[in-house]
């Protein structure tokens, strides 16, 4: 089975020792996105956009890999303050289409640089 690197520079550089994607095989398996912006490197502010801006270097990232939100199988979430489980649920619906990923949204106590959601994903070209 082949390995790559997957690496896309419309979202942040990887800030430490990783990769912003691995592929192997037609899976792809995609670290954790926080709401930088990519040109800045610095936080964007507010939960729905940092919720958006989370989903968009996702988006950045799986687009190198070629492909999309539509070859999602797992999606994990993990938010600072589970209230905003509702926001997420809306911004989801903007990025997604039935059939839904399966998913986890987990409470954690911090993120790294003070976000206030962080995702990761797993996708399965075809």
């Amino acid at each position: 089975m082949s390995k790559s690197v997957i690496t896309s520079d419309k979202a942040p550089a990887a800030i430490g020792t990783y990769s912003q994607a691995i592929k192997a095989g037609n899976t792809v398996y995609m670290s954790g996105q926080i709401p930088l912006d990519p040109q800045t490197m610095e936080l964007v502010e507010g939960f729905e956009a940092q919720t958006v801006q989370v989903f968009e270097n996702l988006k950045a990232v799986m687009e190198a890999a070629g492909g999309s939100f539509k070859d999602v199988v797992k999606l994990n979430i993990f938010l600072i303050d589970l209230a905003h489980f509702a926001t997420v649920n809306e911004v989801m619906g903007r990025y997604f289409q039935q059939p839904y990923p399966a998913r986890a949204a987990i409470g954690v106590a911090a993120l790294p640089k003070g976000a206030q959601v962080e995702m990761d994903a797993i996708l399965v070209l075809e």
